[in-house]
């Protein structure tokens, strides 16, 4: 790693409030596999997105059932959701503007890899891993929390949108029966982790583009974004 990389980690440290022991562990965490399939012999992020992804289950299901202690499984199970979703990530990864640290390919950030959500979203996971494994779970748990904190007070208080799809409906049809369509543009990636490309339009005008490793996360991300547009024009 050369010295101009490592200065832009060691200023993304400060800015989140960590310091590495082992700088690679964050570099590694920033790569996106389009950048490793440019460059031979680098390991992108997505061995840290798995792990991290587990160790933000497990912090926010700790959290949640030291709170909770009197409610059920499924009280817990949807709170957890909201909480490790795939929009909350990107709501902290917006908070971190991590977008121009991430290593990727020029193809990549000439159609807006760093400000796609998925790619934002996986590497807030594998940055959650490179602090377990640089540190240890309690550091990596006070990150997860202190992090997060907003997004656990808006689900704890109701106030978080889950169904973007159902606001924007509800917003919309306030106003008039307007027709919402939602039309999958395309997908691209590997079988195993596809990543869906959505449009929503209202009476045929374009509101909205949402992407996602599902076509139902990447519709809920056209809507929030459609949501956004909507209540900006009619202000």
């Amino acid at each position: 790693m050369d010295a101009t990389r490592v200065n832009e980690l060691r200023t993304l440290e400060k800015k989140l409030n960590l310091n590495f022991q082992n700088i690679e562990l964050l570099d590694k965490a920033l790569t996106h596999s389009s950048f490793t399939n440019e460059q031979k012999g680098v390991e992108c992020n997505e061995r840290l997105e798995f792990l991290g992804d587990s160790v933000l289950q497990l912090c926010i299901s700790e959290y949640l059932f030291s709170k909770y202690v009197n409610e059920s499984e499924g009280f817990l199970t949807k709170k957890r959701a909201l909480i490790v979703c795939g929009d909350s990530l990107f709501q902290v990864s917006q908070n971190w503007d991590i977008g121009p640290f991430i290593k990727m390919s020029k193809g990549e950030e000439m159609t807006g890899g760093r400000t796609r959500i998925s790619i934002l979203a996986d590497c807030v996971e594998a940055l959650i891993a490179a602090i377990y494994l640089d540190k240890d779970y309690e550091n990596a748990k006070k990150f997860i929390i202190d992090n997060f904190k907003v997004i656990i007070e808006l689900v704890q208080s109701g106030g978080y949108i889950s169904d973007y799809k159902t606001k924007l409906q509800e917003t919309i049809q306030k106003t008039k029966d307007y027709s919402i369509c939602y039309n999958l543009v395309k997908f691209d990636g590997p079988p195993h982790r596809r990543i869906f490309y959505t449009e929503v339009l209202v009476d045929s005008l374009v509101y909205g583009n949402g992407n996602g490793y599902s076509k139902k996360e990447a519709e809920q991300n056209a809507a929030k974004e459609a949501l956004k547009n909507w209540e900006a024009h009619n202000a």
